[in-house]
């Protein structure tokens, strides 16, 4: 510690006595080492609340300190501005008597204060990948006066940008800052869950000669506390009355700091609206906020400020947008309602609690329709409660958390690259473009055959023309796309309709219902007064009563690992420590039906009408493979007529007469085939599933389905242990 220490700039030392730091932790010790005697990249993988963020700053800033950049010295990456948010004000208070300046850029940031950078760029610029994105854009003259001596660039929690366009996207601007500036700056990535290190310092260190060092730092023992419970609900309950479910997330969060994640926007708003309606009728003050992209930044504010109000009980329920490392302060209980999607986002969301050295405090709950007696086989097992159970054990047991695979032809990023691009150059010939574009690393496997396909199909859809020269540029049809701020993003956005009462705007909606009709919104109930569908508003009054909102929510990917730990589950005689009553009872209800059904033997079982359900046991990806696998080579030996089931717990299939038989050597005798995955897909597909892919070739977007989206190998593996 005494080494790390002297060596901190003055201004900094003085800040750790003035808050009473006995120490610095293991994290940041080591940090400082990297950081002072070596030129490597660095990774921080370290607990929730270890100290990640000050580990990076700490040494960063002593060297900044002693030798001040001519530019922004210092570049930090944020996936999301309320991170930004908390860390500048964070960053402000260490860098009080100190002459390094923090600007961040976002779209709440007043226009003045980016002058102000843009006039004299020095000290630290916080960032997300689109702003970043629109400052490569258009202020492509100003970059080697803003990033001309930048030293380091610190991207926070880099799971959140591995292995997805954003991600991609961010390796694409650290490259074509680099090829302007002529400088590598070193990188440092922070993230408290990864499962391999490797991946991540690759992924860090991409694009660059540095190596990447990650410290491996003994985590200190983390207390935990676990429960599980399970509801059914009556759907025939009368809405004035609260369900035995809402009730026990009442008790579980009153007069507490609670922050609730649901896997949704629909259920953060209608827990808030029930936990506020159960308040009221108990005559308990209103404590209750919702926090997810749909909601105005006004709000979402005011819900961060309530969170982090010292001895004030406050209850959010939110999406991802809490999930990442916000600073709640102190922060007494976690509730996750149904299972998360992974065991990488369950560590998140515990560390979320517990973060002043005391125990992390998780509950989950779930809750399904109560049973009817003739439904069929697969909507009898408890799916949420045994993804939830095989999440905590596959974490409890060997600390696993899913590998992060990274996209082999992110051919949406490559249009959205290439019009960034053109757009800051203003014109260019194809080869340099291509010179430049493709040199990016997230391109390294699309071949100049492919690229040209692309840029001669840009050409005839008017996105980009050829001059008289021989140069590209922007065409007609691509000044409107680039022209619009949501292009500097490379995830999708739905255009919603701002939702506003008075002149208050409370949040935005994707489809308006019409005048009259009610909705929900940021926890309350709205009746819709007018709709302006030019200016997109829709005018609102607030009314009793409880509504719904509809939001389509992302799936996302789950592992096959924990798929097959939820079958374990069900197989297995273990009971968990943290399981509740319900939760009990329903387990071992489902393990006896899966035993009647003999599913321990078997993986297909037959159902009546004809119909049988296979339960695969294998993640997402398998899950797509499969189901293509049978409706591509098995309808017509199977006289299938229809296929059924949800991804990727089971597939059910109506057979013809007699078929059910062989329907296992059907699908293991396919498997054993060397059929290619592009078998799979008809040349009349073009599965369109990122945000540009409208404007990608047919072929290449067959190319980038079938290689990123199915897994032939995968599925032959899982077959063959049936």
């Amino acid at each position: 510690m005494n080494n790390a220490f002297n060596r901190l700039a003055p201004f900094i030392q003085e800040y750790i006595y003035q808050h009473n730091w006995t120490e610095l932790r293991p994290v940041q010790t080591s940090a400082c080492q990297v950081i002072f005697d070596t030129d490597a990249h660095l990774l921080i993988a370290a607990a929730t609340a270890a100290g990640k963020t000050e580990a990076a700053f700490l040494p960063v800033l002593t060297l900044l300190h002693n030798h001040p950049a001519k530019t922004i010295g210092v570049l930090y990456i944020s996936p999301i501005k309320a991170l930004i948010n908390d860390q500048f004000e964070r960053l402000n208070d260490l860098l009080k008597s100190a002459d390094i300046p923090v600007y961040h850029w976002h779209g709440d940031v007043a226009q003045s204060r980016k002058n102000k950078l843009l006039k004299n760029p020095q000290g630290i610029l916080q960032i997300t990948p689109e702003s970043l994105e629109s400052l490569l854009v258009n202020k492509h003259q100003h970059l080697l006066n803003l990033f001309g001596d930048l030293r380091f660039v610190i991207i926070d929690e880099i799971h959140a940008f591995m292995g997805n366009e954003r991600g991609s996207q961010i390796i694409c601007q650290l490259q074509r800052l680099a090829n302007l500036t002529q400088t590598q700056p070193r990188r440092i990535g922070l993230s408290a869950t990864l499962g391999d290190y490797s991946m991540a310092e690759a992924w860090l260190a991409a694009g660059t000669d540095k190596p990447v060092i990650t410290p491996q730092v003994e985590a200190g023992k983390r207390q935990i506390k676990l429960a599980l419970e399970h509801f059914f609900i009556d759907k025939n309950i009368d809405d004035s009355e609260s369900t035995d479910y809402e009730q026990y997330i009442f008790n579980l969060s009153k007069s507490r700091k609670c922050l609730i994640f649901a896997n949704n926007r629909t259920q953060t708003e209608l827990i808030i609206a029930s936990l506020r309606k159960i308040a009221e009728q108990q005559a308990l003050p209103d404590i209750y906020h919702v926090h997810h992209g749909s909601i105005s930044t006004s709000l979402r504010q005011a819900a961060e400020n309530a969170m982090r109000e010292p001895h004030q009980p406050a209850v959010t329920a939110a999406t991802l947008t809490l999930e990442l490392g916000i600073d709640i302060g102190h922060l007494e209980r976690v509730i996750q309602l149904e299972s998360p999607l992974s065991v990488a986002s369950f560590l998140q969301r515990l560390g979320r609690a517990g973060r002043r050295g005391e125990a992390a405090d998780m509950r989950f709950i779930c809750a399904e329709d109560e049973l009817v007696a003739e439904a069929p086989l697969p909507e009898q097992i408890p799916w949420q409660l045994l993804q939830c159970i095989a999440i905590i054990q596959l974490y409890l047991e060997s600390r696993w958390i899913e590998p992060i695979k990274t996209i082999k032809y992110p051919f949406s990023l490559l249009y959205h690259q290439t019009m960034s691009v053109l757009v800051a150059v203003g014109e260019i010939s194809p080869a340099a473009l291509a010179k430049q574009v493709l040199g990016l690393p997230p391109f390294a496997a699309i071949t100049q055959e492919d690229y040209k396909l692309l840029l001669r199909y840009l050409i005839d859809i008017g996105h980009i023309q050829r001059g008289e020269n021989g140069k590209l540029i922007l065409g007609i049809a691509g000044e409107k796309i680039v022209g619009k701020f949501q292009f500097y993003a490379v995830f999708a956005d739905n255009q919603e309709y701002r939702v506003k009462q008075g002149s208050t705007e409370i949040g935005s909606i994707i489809v308006p219902p019409p005048v009259g009709n009610q909705f929900a919104l940021a926890g309350r109930t709205w009746e819709v007064l007018e709709i302006d569908f030019k200016k997109r508003n829709v005018l609102v009054k607030q009314v009793e009563g409880k509504a719904t909102s509809y939001w389509r929510g992302g799936s996302g990917t789950i592992h096959t690992k924990v798929l097959q730990r939820m079958r374990q589950v069900l197989l297995e005689d273990v009971e968990y420590s943290y399981l509740q009553k319900n939760a009990r009872q329903r387990l071992q209800a489902a393990r006896k039906l899966v035993q009647q059904a003999g599913l321990d033997k078997q993986n297909i079982v037959q159902l009546d009408k004809g119909k049988c359900c296979i339960f695969p046991w294998m993640g997402t990806v398998a899950y797509r493979t499969l189901e293509r696998l049978i409706n591509t080579f098995c309808r017509e030996a199977l006289e299938i007529s229809s296929i059924g089931g949800v991804n990727p717990y089971y597939l059910t299939i109506k057979l013809g007469k007699d078929k059910f038989k062989y329907v296992q050597q059907e699908i293991v005798s396919l498997c054993e085939q060397r059929i290619i995955p592009e078998a799979l897909v008809s040349s009349a597909e073009a599965p369109e599933i990122q945000k540009y892919d409208e404007f990608i070739p047919h072929p290449l977007l067959r190319k980038a389905f079938v290689d990123d989206y199915l897994d032939m190998e995968e599925l032959r593996q899982q077959v063959s242990r049936w």
